[in-house]
């Protein structure tokens, strides 16, 4: 047992008023959140001057690529969750296995996907294309953002780390240098400025790694020598069973829930294949659409900590009132992206070089499914509130219902009739499958847990 001499301060998760925390500690995240969409949106934009195929090639990688996140991401989810609540509840050596558990973790998902660089590239293209150009760049780019994705699962792992202790300033460093170092490489590199060579897709997937490795090298930085709630080393390390299993009760439903969004995608893909461009102005959409979800992920990723924390802490007053604040903040932001997806779409979709048919298949695509935004702010978070408190199932039950039984179905269906622009209806009709099951899951949650928390210290 630790002394006083030896035990950190209280962490200010614990003690700082409600709103300004969560601010604090979201504001960073939101900001290198919103740097990182800029750069998914520049790098297509630049992609898009090679000509349309390229840009769908890049477009058509995204399952993979949100697959890639869904085991990184999924997994620093049940790290954050887990160790966050054990710092709540004062075990510090115990926080530090379970660091060193989660690293071997996303060294082990790395290595998978080297694997699926290697093999399933040329399958996956051949499945959604029949054009021979859009298989060449979209093999050559997703090959090498396969191979070389260590720096996107070291990036995530180390950045959690810092978020879970309450350190996300350093965390919207590490993110904002990494996008910057894509955003400068990309133009160098896909057309081979300053001497070097003109690289197209290929140029682009290696700004992208790049970015993604240097990003992973200062989040390690930032662990070693601000860190100090951990201790960070493999000496002497095994892995841990009954951790890992823990990590993954919360990380197995976030991973198959974001996983869940590869499969929709994909489909999507499949479905819209029979309609040409369309493709591409789905492509452009989840470009877009970045813009506004990332700033609310940079939100969950300040309210995840936060809520674990006090959970850990038995304190349900500042757990119900994160959770309110991170519900209004998150549908603020989402009116904010409804508003210029209606008001201007000619104009977003104007930045990726678009053909007249582009542009008329996209401007009414972009207004309709925008019209689910602001269910999915309250979705987004309620989810997340689910994750903090160890019930991930719940948020991977809903995602399942609502891109599964509910997107991909509705959209074929909508497809039947020929006509393209019934497609997009499918998005707003399935938020709303989501709205009621969060809303049925919530009053469940807090029927079971929130109510009772720090009963047992009364």
């Amino acid at each position: 047992m630790q002394n006083e001499k030896n035990t950190p301060q209280e962490n200010k998760m614990g003690v700082m008023p409600v709103n300004r925390l969560l601010l604090t500690m979201s504001l960073p995240m939101m900001i290198s959140m919103l740097v990182q969409a800029l750069y998914n949106i520049v790098d297509s934009i630049f992609v898009a001057q090679i000509d349309e195929y390229a840009l769908r090639a890049v477009s058509l990688a995204f399952p993979i690529q949100s697959l890639m996140i869904a085991f990184s991401a999924g997994t620093a989810v049940g790290i954050n969750a887990f160790l966050s609540k054990t710092l709540g509840e004062k075990e510090y050596k115990k926080a530090n296995t379970i660091a060193m558990n989660g690293i071997f973790l996303e060294v082990v998902s790395y290595l998978v996907f080297v694997l699926i660089g290697l093999f399933v590239s040329r399958p996956f293209y051949a499945s959604q294309s029949e054009i021979s150009q859009v298989r060449e760049y979209g093999v050559t780019y997703l090959t090498i953002c396969c191979i070389a994705s260590i720096g996107i699962f070291m990036q995530t792992t180390f950045e959690r780390l810092l978020q879970s202790t309450g350190k996300t300033f350093f965390a919207m460093i590490t993110q904002g240098v990494g996008a910057i170092t894509n955003l400068i490489l990309d133009p160098i590199l896909i057309f081979g400025l300053f001497g070097l060579p003109r690289m197209g897709v290929a140029g682009a997937a290696i700004a992208t790694v790049t970015g993604q490795v240097v990003a992973a090298i200062l989040a390690i930085f930032f662990n070693l020598t601000r860190n100090k709630e951990l201790t960070l080393s493999f000496r002497g390390f095994r892995p841990d069973g009954r951790l890992i299993l823990r990590i993954y009760q919360v990380g197995i439903p976030s991973i198959i829930m974001q996983a869940i969004g590869s499969v929709m995608t994909y489909g999507m893909n499949l479905i819209l294949e029979a309609f040409g461009t369309a493709q591409t102005v789905f492509g452009i959409y989840f470009k877009l659409q970045s813009f506004v979800f990332m700033p609310v992920f940079g939100l969950n990723n300040g309210m995840v900590p936060i809520v674990a924390y006090n959970y850990g802490a038995g304190n349900r007053e500042r757990v119900i009132q994160t959770m309110k604040s991170s519900i209004k903040f998150a549908v603020g932001i989402m009116l904010v992206g409804l508003i210029v997806m209606e008001v201007i779409p000619g104009k977003l979709i104007g930045f990726f070089n678009p053909t007249p048919e582009l542009l008329e298949q996209g401007i009414p695509a972009l207004r309709t499914i925008c019209l689910s935004f602001c269910f999915a702010g309250y979705c987004i978070e309620v989810g997340s509130v689910f994750q903090a408190l160890g019930n991930g199932i719940y948020s991977m039950c809903v995602s399942i219902a609502r891109q599964l039984f509910a997107l991909l179905p509705v959209a074929y269906l909508f497809s039947l009739t020929g006509n393209v622009n019934m497609i997009w209806w499918a998005f707003p009709i399935a938020e709303l499958v989501s709205v009621g099951m969060s809303t049925f899951f919530l009053f469940r949650i807090n029927r079971k847990i929130i109510s009772h928390i720090g009963e047992e210290k009364d």
